[in-house]
């Protein structure tokens, strides 16, 4: 067993991070890069490769990365991911690739996923810039531009197929660009590069286009000669408690605080950006995005904290954003839950009303079922108050398209191989599923890319 401590990523100190919007991990050098790889123990039935969505060809990779030979190194991660430094950033690693790893057995398992950024951040310098030819192939639309719509439409322009993104805001990238905060995925230098690699595959983006309002599924079938459609527009339509209160001023849901935060500049100084936090702000729930939110609202300048009704041991919260929001100075309410959210005479948020909760017997996730102890109301004065609940998919492109079934939530019914009830209409990430992760909508991308070429093939 490789007996090489684990390489630790340089990191922003936790004081000046916190007031800043820079990204808080460095990432590796060349020579730090190198030693972790010396760490893989290139297996001969690799289980992180198993492990991973995309089915990246991981001990390949680290192994060209170990020989020096970095553009093989990305050409390697390429052939099955076109996001590799967002990938490295963002993908839930602890729980996939390098859970799965054998000497996390025993110790602690290679760090793929900074490996992964390393070698993605490299091609983004160093990288092929060549522009391919035009493609005059058979035409497939995509909605959405965020991770599942990125995926499919790279591997379906390296297939030969003529690609066009339709995408409702003004940038690319869906929740990439909008919905993830600088300080963990820096848009211009790393989400923007990305996607331009696939422009330079020949994928046309068009921005500004509403599918179900500008356009169509059926238009796009009927009169753009599209042969098929990969509807991957993604779950942006908010949670909310239904308690009293939410209608009040100062009250917000995480997805519209982090795209005004993201989409207005909130990371730079020479911008005005409309975002209210107040003096504080408690953020509900305890996933990433509530990490990403309440860590938004400390930079912005709000003493902030999470309101949670598990204990820190069912968060759903990747480990290391939530240790960095400790870090930060995060303050977290464990086993609280919200009852009403109070209001001033003006109609703003100035207190939240919680509960305190114990936790119960195993519900269908899993998790033990938070049950209210009785006469426990309590108040937590803020300013503002960021529902980080969840999202489902918006409805207007199932409400818009012909003969597309829907699950009882919202989301498009399709099977394992993204088809939908629809011929030539294919579905994918969490238009399907529900809010998940950036890989896995990549691989369900990846999946439908597949499966249009399949049926394209035999139309």
């Amino acid at each position: 067993m490789n007996k090489i401590a684990r390489v630790p990523a340089r990191e922003q100190e936790p004081a000046a991070r916190a007031a800043n919007f820079e990204e808080v991990c460095y990432g590796y050098s060349v020579e730090e890069a190198q030693r972790e790889a010396s760490r893989c123990l290139d297996c001969r039935k690799p289980r992180c490769v198993a492990a991973c969505p995309v089915s990246i060809a991981i001990p390949e990779f680290i192994g060209k990365l170990l020989e020096g030979d970095l553009r093989a190194a990305a050409g390697t991660i390429l052939r099955d991911s076109s996001l590799p430094s967002v990938c490295g950033r963002v993908c839930p690693q602890e729980t996939q690739c390098e859970g799965a790893c054998i000497l996390g057995i025993k110790g602690e398992p290679v760090a793929i996923g900074k490996l992964e950024r390393f070698v993605g951040d490299w091609n983004i310098e160093n990288g092929d810039k060549s522009v391919a030819q035009q493609t005059a192939g058979r035409k497939v639309a995509i909605v959405g531009s965020g991770p599942a719509g990125l995926a499919c439409a790279g591997d379906l322009a390296k297939m030969g197929y003529s690609v066009t993104i339709f995408e409702a805001l003004h940038k690319p990238g869906g929740v990439l660009e909008y919905g993830i905060p600088e300080f963990r995925l820096p848009k211009q230098r790393i989400v923007a590069a990305e996607i331009d690699s696939l422009r330079r595959l020949g994928v046309v983006i068009e921005t500004n286009t509403i599918v179900g309002r500008t356009v169509t599924v059926d238009s796009l079938m009927n009169d753009e000669h599209f042969e098929a459609v990969f509807i991957a527009s993604g779950a942006g339509l908010p949670k909310f408690m239904g308690i009293a209160g939410e209608n009040l001023n100062g009250v917000i849901s995480a997805n519209e605080f982090l795209t005004r935060s993201n989409l207005m500049r909130a990371c730079d100084e020479r911008y005005d950006t409309p975002v209210h936090v107040g003096r504080r702000v408690v953020v509900v729930g305890g996933g990433n995005v509530a990490m990403d939110a309440v860590r938004t609202a400390r930079r912005l300048g709000a003493e902030a904290l999470i309101v949670y009704r598990r204990s820190e041991a069912e968060l759903p919260a990747r480990a290391e954003e939530v240790h960095h929001a400790r870090e930060e100075g995060i303050e977290f309410r464990m086993l609280t839950n919200p009852v009403a959210i109070l209001g001033d005479e003006r109609g703003w948020v100035r207190a939240i009303r919680c509960v305190r909760m114990e936790l119960g017997e195993p519900d269908a996730s899993g998790r033990r079922s938070p049950v209210e102890v009785a006469g426990s109301e309590f108040e937590i004065e803020c300013e503002a108050v960021v529902m980080a609940l969840g999202t489902s998919p918006n409805p207007l492109i199932a409400s818009t398209t012909e003969g597309l079934a829907t699950q009882r939530w919202g989301g498009v019914v399709a099977s394992e191989s993204g088809a939908t009830s629809r011929p030539g209409v294919f579905a994918g990430g969490d238009a399907v599923t529900g809010a998940a992760t950036v890989i896995l909508a990549m691989g369900a991308g990846r999946t439908a890319a597949k499966a249009i070429d399949e049926y394209l093939s035999t139309k």
